[in-house]
């Protein structure tokens, strides 16, 4: 490691972007119920409880004692064990274990295989306290339970907040929570009768590593970056955080003191993107409008942290990329509209919001795409996982392992089976570790009590399909849609095809003149002409001209 110099610890973007799920919480995963469930777990480290927590034992404390739903339960489950960045193999190799299973008896064998780090996990399901809403700020302003939440922005300026994507509500939330997270590593003997920390506590090495899913740091401010543990057991650290090589443990007060003092924000969060980030010149500047397209990525990026690319204000154009610059990326879509937007790469995340009127074609996510408070878009992708909330007309083709969720707010969602490709595709998938089944496109869950009405969404009718045609050339092996399409929808592609084949029979047996042909073609060309603009697609395809010499989009 580094000589030794000051050290900068900070709180890690993926667990709050990607692991806090974005609805207030259930009441029983609060602080008081995951004591308990500390408790229980190390006091059943026999019965595959401590130090790692197995399904069958997760499922019996969750729905026994916290009195959560079974689907909710797995999905708190597999959302961590998804976060642990399996490596595409194994999760290729799960997915064709969980595909294989005949019944729901044979998946919940499978299921039964799995465990996942007991003390990661209780801090896991702690952060989902972020988005519970309070009701004493919603009371003094700063906070309210509204559909619809403002956004942070490529300004920077301040804003109610997304408080997934902002890194400075994950630092407040660690230095607010930071004591109550240590007592619940903490070894039964370290704890008063009350539950609580002594003076005289002691925080095992242990206990250290399960803090280090959330926080990590680096000496010096080098490139280096570093798990907390492990900085945590450097010599020159150890009389300020009170780690002891007789005990082998950290006290308490010095160990908290410590954490506090050098808790900084996160180089690599957005906040950084966003004052300093790198400025992609990718999309183009519209004429005539106000709107300012704003496109940024992390200047420092280090194998350990993965980068971010952050997208604003995308008007009325067709913004196409396969670039290195988004290859495994936290992308955030924000304020776009009227576009056509293709990132053909594989993504870690996506997060699209406050977007209208426009379609987005995804490289395979190897985590999660959430979709908030957007009108009318289209979202075409092979994902992990989907969410959505505070949505109205949106349309969702997908390839997924999961069920979607539907959170609160939304209205009137579609769903249909994912139907494009392009050459690249199979490729970043096995890439991201993403395979054709199992395939959950047409079974969402409803997670949020105001969302329990399943009217809110349906599955696209086989008569209003079509398939999407990606209309760009690249390299690669990918020459049909992955998986194939669902028989109905297939089928329904078939009919209408046959009647385009006894439509261009008829035209040709009817013997038509020259000057007759001529006339029908005007006729059907006009048609189409006025189907294009009625639809939109005739901006598609003006957009899908390449620009002037003078403004192309850039690369990177």
């Amino acid at each position: 490691m580094e000589a030794a110099g000051p050290v900068s610890l900070w709180v890690k973007t993926e667990p709050f972007l990607v692991g806090a799920l974005r609805a207030p919480p259930p009441a029983k995963l609060g602080r008081h119920y995951l004591r308990k469930m500390a408790a229980y777990a190390r006091a059943r480290a026999a019965e595959g409880c401590f130090p790692r927590l197995a399904w069958p034992r997760w499922r019996h404390i969750a729905c026994g004692k916290l009195q959560l739903g079974r689907g909710l339960a797995w999905l708190y489950f597999e959302l961590f064990d998804s976060l642990a960045r399996r490596d595409p193999p194994r999760r290729l190799e799960w997915a064709e274990a969980e595909a294989a299973c005949g019944s729901a008896d044979e998946l919940e064998r499978e299921r039964s295989k799995l465990s996942v780090d007991t003390l990661q996990f209780l801090l896991f399901l702690y952060i989902q306290q972020l988005n519970k809403v309070s009701l004493r700020t919603s009371l003094i302003g700063e906070e309210w339970p509204s559909p619809r939440t403002k956004s942070p922005n490529l300004t920077g300026k301040a804003a109610s907040q997304n408080k997934n994507w902002n890194d400075q509500d994950h630092q407040a939330f660690v230095q607010s929570h930071l004591s109550d997270m240590l007592e619940l590593l903490l070894e039964p003997d370290q704890l008063t009768a009350s539950s609580h920390s002594a003076h005289s506590s002691l925080v095992s090495h242990e206990a250290v590593r399960a803090l280090s899913f959330l926080i990590e740091g680096t000496v010096n401010k080098s490139r280096t970056v570093h798990p907390l543990h492990e900085l945590a057991l450097w010599q020159p650290f150890h009389g300020k955080n009170g780690y002891s090589k007789i005990s082998k443990a950290f006290s308490f007060t010095k160990l908290e003191s410590w954490i506090r003092s050098c808790l900084t924000t996160n180089p690599f969060g957005m906040t950084a993107c966003l004052k300093s980030g790198k400025k992609l010149a990718w999309a183009q500047q519209v004429e005539g409008t106000t709107r300012r397209a704003k496109i940024a990525c992390n200047t420092r990026v280090v194998p350990e942290v993965f980068p971010m690319v952050v997208m604003s204000q995308v008007y009325k154009q067709t913004l196409a990329k396969s670039s290195d610059t988004l290859v495994g990326a936290h992308v955030r879509i924000h304020r776009c509209s009227e576009s056509f937007i293709y990132l053909l790469s594989p993504l870690r995340s996506v997060t699209i919001e406050k977007c209208r009127n426009s379609t987005f074609v995804l490289g395979p996510v190897q985590t999660s795409i959430h979709v908030h408070s957007c009108d009318n878009v289209k979202v075409i992708d092979v994902c992990h996982r989907l969410s959505l909330s505070s949505t109205t007309g949106c349309t969702f083709y997908i390839l997924t392992p999961t069920q979607p969720l539907i959170l609160s707010g939304n209205q009137a969602v579609s769903f249909a089976p994912f139907h494009t490709h392009y050459p690249m595709l199979e490729d970043h998938m096995a890439q991201v570790g993403l395979a054709t089944l199992p395939n959950y496109w047409d079974s969402p869950m409803l997670v949020c009590k105001e969302s329990s009405d399943t009217s809110v969404f349906r599955l696209l009718p086989p008569s209003e399909f079509y398939t999407f045609v990606i209309p760009f050339e690249m390299e690669g092996d990918t020459t049909e849609t992955p998986g194939g399409l669902p028989h109905a929808y297939q089928k329904a592609l078939s009919q209408r095809e046959q009647k385009v084949q006894i439509w261009q029979k008829t035209v040709k047996e009817a013997g038509l003149t020259k000057h007759q042909r001529k006339q029908f073609q005007m006729l059907v060309e006009n048609k189409f002409y006025e189907w294009l603009v009625q639809t939109g697609n005739r901006q598609q395809l003006d957009s899908l001209v390449p620009p002037a010499v003078g403004s192309k989009q850039a690369a990177g």
